[in-house]
């Protein structure tokens, strides 16, 4: 593959993810746009670490670790998104921005 693949498949993620994240008002599509928009990230410096150092397995191993925190976030977004429904019945970003204060 050509770091160009990498490039346009790390491009649709981020933009498929970026309109993900800017057309939902629920907190959990929020964050799977974000998630999206990560990866694309993720994809992309794993395409150019490739790219600059073919032979080496370091991108590889800072891609595992950014999928590992990426999961664990996405893990702790999801349980104060659960608790946040439990505790006052929101699920919208408007309905959990008056919650400030």
């Amino acid at each position: 593959m050509t770091l160009e693949t990498f490039l346009l498949l790390a491009a649709a993620l981020f933009c498929v993810g970026l309109y993900g994240a800017l057309s939902q008002q629920s907190i959990v599509m929020l964050m799977m746009g974000i998630e999206l928009m990560v990866n694309g990230v993720v994809v992309a410096a794993a395409g150019f670490w490739h790219w600059v150092s073919p032979g080496s397995a370091d991108g590889q191993v800072l891609v595992l670790v950014a999928i590992t925190v990426m999961a664990l976030e996405m893990a702790m977004g999801f349980a104060v998104v659960t608790a946040l429904f439990r505790a006052r019945d929101v699920d919208m970003t408007d309905d959990a921005g008056d919650l400030r204060g």
